[in-house]
């Protein structure tokens, strides 16, 4: 097959679409290199990330606007890729993030398919601006009526597309995500000292991973560390927003300023080692599509604790402890457990790796593959 791909967020994007974005091309390219595989960006960008995905993908063609198009590169991607599809011989387009060309069923000998990764700003509206929303609405709804098949990446985003959208069940599957490889790999003694001593991280810490916004509700284990010994420190990594200055206040309000560090910027290749180092990793997300964090601390060998509500049970497993968003002295008590009590942590450590497995690389490549070959044949 030759397959096409919307990589605009592969080029642009650094952290959860673009990531999404560039695991799917990386994966599909090397468990099935009897494709050709061709990326439709509308500008190009030269980063170390997306530069790694074209050396690990050297055949990797990619297209950019040419003629009028190279002045409205915006609409190039929505208006202007479906009439080269045809000419590139195209069996297949996926939209990687949630959206389709409108014009998609003008390219009469291609198939395609659309990966939706949450429906947030229809279930929390007021996180979001109303021209975003409404934006949104119209070109996911779309991508889903228009696509021959839509991926979601949970149970719970199905659920969503369904009830949103009204699109069949049959339509959707779900197919999982799975983290970098880099997360698989125990990082060496060198590695772990040199990021201690970079980011000063103390002894005994709990690790919160993610943006800091109000949804991902990381205030409810700063709270939670008020009930938890003073030895235990909470360091939370993340793009700063107006909501951290409430955790800020909070943190200054009740003299956690020893207890609590706040890191930005974190380059890549740092994660791991700061991963493997914590004693738990908190999620208290109000809802989230998956969240790859969880995957990525259940590789690290770390217990899970995070929120009910989404589908932070699908990625973290029957192991992983699980608190109501607003609960904080559930949270404490969740948080007491996976890093005092040996026995607790063990299992949850060893039963996390067990249940991770299921999110690797060559499987979720084996079932797009699947998709993609029942469309085509």
């Amino acid at each position: 097959m030759r397959i096409g791909f919307d990589g605009k967020r592969a080029v642009q994007n650094f952290t959860g679409l673009g990531n999404y974005s560039r695991y799917v091309i990386d994966i599909l390219y090397r468990f099935s290199p009897e494709n050709e595989y061709v990326l439709y960006a509308p500008r190009r960008r030269s980063s170390r990330v997306f530069d790694e995905l074209l050396h690990h993908c050297p055949r990797l063609k990619t297209i950019y606007p040419e003629g009028m198009w190279k002045h409205f590169k915006s609409s190039w991607r929505t208006w202007g890729i479906a009439s080269r599809l045809d000419k590139e011989g195209i069996d297949l387009f996926h939209g990687l993030s949630n959206e389709l060309p409108l014009t998609i069923r003008k390219a009469r000998h291609t198939r395609s398919v659309v990966t939706i990764h949450d429906l947030i700003f229809l279930r929390y509206p007021e996180y979001y601006h109303w021209i975003d929303r409404k934006i949104y609405a119209y070109k996911f709804r779309k991508a889903c009526e228009y696509a021959d098949r839509v991926i979601a990446i949970s149970e719970c985003t199905k659920r969503d597309i369904i009830s949103y959208f009204h699109i069949p069940e049959e339509k959707i599957k779900v197919v999982y995500q799975g983290c970098d490889v880099s997360f698989t790999l125990p990082a060496t003694d060198e590695k772990k000292r040199e990021v201690r001593v970079k980011y000063s991280l103390p002894e005994h810490y709990i690790l919160n991973v993610g943006s800091i916004e109000e949804r991902k509700n990381v205030l409810l284990a700063v709270k939670a560390l008020l009930r938890l010994p003073e030895e235990m420190h909470l360091v939370i990594l993340g793009r700063r927003t107006a909501y951290t200055d409430r955790i800020d206040t909070f943190i200054h309000a009740h003299h956690l300023e020893e207890r609590v560090k706040i890191l930005h910027g974190i380059p890549f290749a740092d994660l791991p080692a700061i991963y493997q180092q914590a004693g738990v990793f908190v999620y208290p997300s109000r809802f989230e599509g998956f969240g790859i964090p969880i995957i990525e601390a259940l590789h690290s060998g770390v217990p899970v604790v995070a929120a009910t509500g989404s589908c932070l049970e699908e990625a973290g497993g029957p192991a992983s402890i699980y608190v109501h968003p607003d609960d904080v002295e559930g949270m404490a008590d969740a948080l007491k457990q996976a890093s005092g009590n040996q026995a607790v942590r063990a299992r949850m450590i060893e039963e996390g790796k067990n249940y991770v497995r299921r999110f690797s690389e060559e499987e979720q490549a084996r079932q797009l593959m699947r998709i993609y070959s029942g469309l085509c044949q």
